[in-house]
């Protein structure tokens, strides 16, 4: 075991392990049917999404509720963009400012409360949000909804439409990840675990939470903008519905399940949050709530810290069941005992087993001294 650790530590594996998984993600798109492409469209989707509540969340231990309403925002911001013929970088750069904005805004008036506060105010976001969408009818196609269909395979590209989607649902996945990833590891990232651990400590070593507060909101927003435009790549629609407040506990459940403060986890949460809806529906669609929370529960109980910590788990029960006696201690001495002599008795084991003391021999005299020898002669 040690030595299949130290050589999957090795750079060049690492290395070779990245380039292989490059390989799959080019080719995947080439030969998975229609309904598997666009399932794994949906999983990177959420997946972002997931990611920009765990900045927030999982690293900075803030409570956010509303993570939906920006992927809301973002979806409507492409909406309009698409069918105002916007070019799409331009899109692409508003559909993750906007709602970046609208969460400094909100960060810089909330950062401040705590606990329930902040909660009862990410709450109120897609509370808002579903009735602003439809009286904003110019904007957002009021209950109605927009369709905006920007992402058709072009023609030179030889691909089809699912197969381009996840393209750049891949493209776009991956780097956000990669910079998130670099983000959470470097010194924001350790300021973030500070600031979650004790604020008090924080300030006392001149890191001010107020501002890693803002910055990881602000940031958490516009990856949740990122996370619309995305999905209207991939379902060219969105509606008041998009933000409600159902969606948004379903992505916290999703970014428990997959693991707090994790990146591999934000990518469990989004498989979870696309794959468990169509697992219980197969299995009975009348009970799709109750199945998904006795799904929830299940992995809850057996894994507290998300389905990233599964490997850690596993190594442990692996390493509890040999025992973990060292050795040449006790536990091979008494092994050695029962193999010898299978047939002797508890009792005479015991016996045989102990040490057996030498027999303690009286000690020797010392000699007469000189003026002893002179009393006795007279």
């Amino acid at each position: 075991m040690a030595a299949a650790a130290g050589f999957l530590t090795k750079p060049w594996v690492r290395w070779v392990a990245v380039a292989v998984v490059v390989v799959l993600l080019l080719v995947a798109p080439l030969i998975f049917p229609i309904f598997l492409n666009q399932t794994l469209a949906r999983i990177g989707v959420f997946a972002v999404a997931v990611l920009g509540l765990n900045v927030v969340m999982g690293y900075t231990g803030q409570v956010s509720l509303g993570q939906i309403f920006f992927v809301g925002v973002g979806a409507y911001v492409t909406a309009y963009g698409v069918n105002a013929d916007w070019n799409i970088a331009l899109v692409f750069i508003l559909a993750a400012l906007i709602p970046g904005v609208i969460g400094l805004l909100i960060a810089l008036a909330a950062a401040r409360l705590g606990g329930l506060a902040i909660a009862m105010v990410t709450i109120a976001l897609p509370i808002i949000g579903v009735p602003l969408a439809k009286r904003l009818s110019e904007f957002t196609g009021g209950s109605q909804g927009s369709s905006a269909r920007f992402s058709g395979a072009p023609e030179w590209t030889g691909l089809a439409d699912d197969q381009w989607q996840l393209y750049i649902v891949i493209a776009i996945t991956a780097v956000v990840f990669l910079l998130t990833r670099n983000l959470v590891r470097g010194k924001y990232g350790r300021a973030f675990a500070i600031v979650k651990g004790n604020e008090a400590v924080a300030s006392s070593m001149g890191i001010s939470p107020y501002r890693y507060k803002v910055l990881a909101f602000t940031i958490a927003s516009l990856i949740g903008g990122i996370s619309g435009f995305l999905y209207m790549v991939v379902v060219q629609y969105t509606s008041p519905e998009t933000m409600s407040f159902g969606h948004s506990i379903t992505l916290l459940a999703s970014m428990v399940i997959g693991g707090a403060g994790s990146i591999l986890g934000s990518l469990l949460g989004g498989a979870y949050y696309v794959l468990a809806p169509q697992l219980t529906n197969a299995i009975d669609s009348s009970l799709t709530a109750v199945l998904q929370g006795i799904i929830l529960l299940a992995i809850l109980f057996v894994l507290p810290g998300g389905l990233v910590s599964l490997p850690r788990l596993w190594r442990r029960r692996r390493r509890d069941g040999h025992g973990g006696a060292p050795a040449g201690g006790a536990g091979s001495h008494s092994a050695a005992t029962s193999t010898v002599a299978p047939d002797v008795s508890p009792s005479a084991a015991a016996v045989t087993a102990a040490p057996v003391a030498a027999p303690s021999t009286p000690p020797e005299p010392n000699p007469p001294t000189q003026s002893e020898e002179k009393r006795q002669d007279t």
